[in-house]
């Protein structure tokens, strides 16, 4: 009689099951939230499986949902549909890149030609302006692929380098963009470093990016909001920094001419920092209105790009050269013990509280870049293997920042070596698959609607991948001999200087047009 009694106060399994779906539906609905408002930020296979009360992964994919109607982006690389692309606000990819490109990295990658490179003002400017007008437009138009197709850069490569070759280009991105948020650490900490009195590599101040990782946790919507308005106090800490250092500054004469060798590794170097951006660009656009107009889209990511890294590395360059000059050997000091933040803390000293205030600020400009390296290095890692993409993108965020901190600490003390080694290596596999991309899609598809979209997570659809992976590593045959790098000189690079990335894009793209007529003609039903 009591076993019939416990049992009749236990409700039915249907029932259990029909609630755990009320509670679904309610997370849907719940705060004024519909499942129309947030469906462009949650999978509705996240949806289906949230209504599963017995598995790990139910549980999960329902707190996914829930996370879902705070505006937290839980879509992974599952393309967006063409109904939930339907963002018109076209100037938010403006300022989102503005943001990410106004920082003290771009200032102290600027610094690098007089300060590493030995090159005068003129000689580093020209390079600046030059590589960055031409650099920016990979990223640009790689950024207008998003609206039309609703994919990932890193999905994208499927249709080049095949389901399995693409998880090549997805591992190499994931590194970069970790590369990224490590230098951004390091240079955030030693700039706090400089406010603080500390010498960099303490590790002070690398704890505070864990506010990285909440904007990179919430996703699209937060990151958009976030990078409308970051760049503001940041132009204005270089204003003020100009304003108290502006009358100090001079074109000192370098102490040795300019050779070919200095002026190509300081490019290949710039070139680098700026086409890295290109395997990550249409992760930002894939909400936008998928009618877009290519050229408006084109125009306001160019400019996000090519503006602030060349204003920025401009400014880095002139306080870079000038800090040798006589009566600024407090400049040279302060360069000396914390680099870049060192510098402009001593640049801004007579401004006194308000310089440190403006120092802090500075060092938190690194979030606004960093965020979108780990957003990145979250999708990359889904683009892997499917087993990974079933993983919330949200949950990498956590990962990456528990990765990058101590790796972080440990590279403080070899910042400058390991920015120039890091972006001349980036600069060559971004080149060569930047190539292999626009290749498949100017000479072969030749416009959007020539992408099956639906096949993107098929193997026997898409692409073998073999032309791009044999162009790719072809390339490298004769990028080595160019490269020219601290831990390395090729006989080619060691005469003319860096020409890595150079030779890496045409030849790239060369090599790929050769194999991929050559599959097209064995493999004719591979064209997805």
């Amino acid at each position: 009689m009591a076993a019939t009694q416990n049992n009749a106060a236990l409700p039915p399994p249907e029932k259990a099951e029909s609630s755990h779906e009320s509670d679904v539906e309610k997370a849907l609905s719940t705060d004024g939230s519909s499942e129309e408002d947030i469906a462009p930020y949650v999978e509705q296979r996240q949806v289906a499986e949230a209504k599963d009360v017995t598995s790990f992964q139910g549980k999960l994919a329902a707190f996914t949902v829930r996370l879902s109607q705070y505006g937290v982006e839980t879509r992974g690389v599952v393309p967006t549909p063409p109904e939930a692309r339907n963002d018109t606000r076209f100037w938010n990819l403006l300022f989102l890149w503005i943001s990410a490109n106004f920082n003290i990295l771009a200032f102290s990658t600027g610094s690098l030609g007089p300060a590493i490179f030995a090159l005068g003002l003129k000689e580093s400017l020209l390079v600046i302006f030059f590589i960055n007008l031409l650099s920016a437009m990979l990223p640009a138009y790689f950024s207008t692929f998003g609206p039309r197709l609703g994919m990932r850069q890193m999905i994208v490569s499927r249709y080049s380098f095949g389901l399995y070759g693409s998880i090549i280009p997805s591992l190499l991105n994931l590194i970069t963009f970790m590369g990224f948020l490590i230098l951004n650490l390091i240079l955030g900490g030693e700039t706090l470093a400089a406010v603080s009195g500390y010498e960099a590599g303490h590790g002070g101040g690398l704890s505070w990016d864990v506010g990285i990782a909440i904007v990179t946790f919430c996703g699209y919507k937060v990151l958009y909001t976030y990078e409308r308005f970051a760049w503001i106090p940041i132009v204005m800490v270089y204003l003020v920094a100009l304003g108290c250092g502006g009358k100090h500054l001079t074109n000192l004469p370098p102490v040795v001419p300019a050779s070919s060798v200095t002026v190509l590794c300081f490019a290949a170097t710039i070139a680098g920092y700026m086409i890295s951006w290109a395997t990550l660009a249409s992760d930002y656009t894939i909400y936008l209105d998928q009618s877009a107009p290519t050229a408006k889209v084109f125009g306001f990511a160019y400019a996000g790009f090519f503006l602030p890294n060349v204003i920025c590395e401009m400014v880095g360059a002139a306080f870079a050269v000038s800090m040798n000059a006589p009566g600024n050997e407090h400049w040279l000091d302060g360069y000396k013990v914390n680099n870049v933040g060192g510098l402009l803390d001593e640049v801004m000293r007579p401004a006194g509280g308000f310089g440190k205030f403006c120092i802090v600020l500075l060092a938190l400009s690194c979030i606004a870049a960093s965020s979108q390296c780990m957003y990145s290095f979250c999708v990359s890692f889904q683009c892997i293997a499917p087993l990974f993409a079933r993983i919330p993108r949200y949950i990498y965020s956590i990962i990456a920042i528990a990765i990058a901190i101590p790796l972080a600490l440990v590279g403080a003390h070899t910042y400058y070596t390991s920015l120039i080694s890091f972006t001349g290596v980036i600069g060559y596999w971004a080149a060569a698959w930047a190539s292999i991309v626009l290749a498949e899609h100017v000479l072969f598809r030749r416009s959007y609607a020539a992408y099956d979209i639906a096949s993107w997570d098929t193997a026997s659809a898409l692409p073998t991948g073999i032309p791009a992976l044999a162009a790719f590593a072809g390339s490298f045959a004769l990028i080595v001999p160019s490269m020219n790098q601290v831990w390395f000189q090729g006989p080619i690079g060691k005469v003319a200087g860096d020409v890595g990335f150079e030779v890496a894009f045409p030849l790239a793209g060369v090599l790929y047009w050769v194999f991929r007529t050559v599959e097209r003609r064995v493999c004719p039903n591979r064209t997805a």
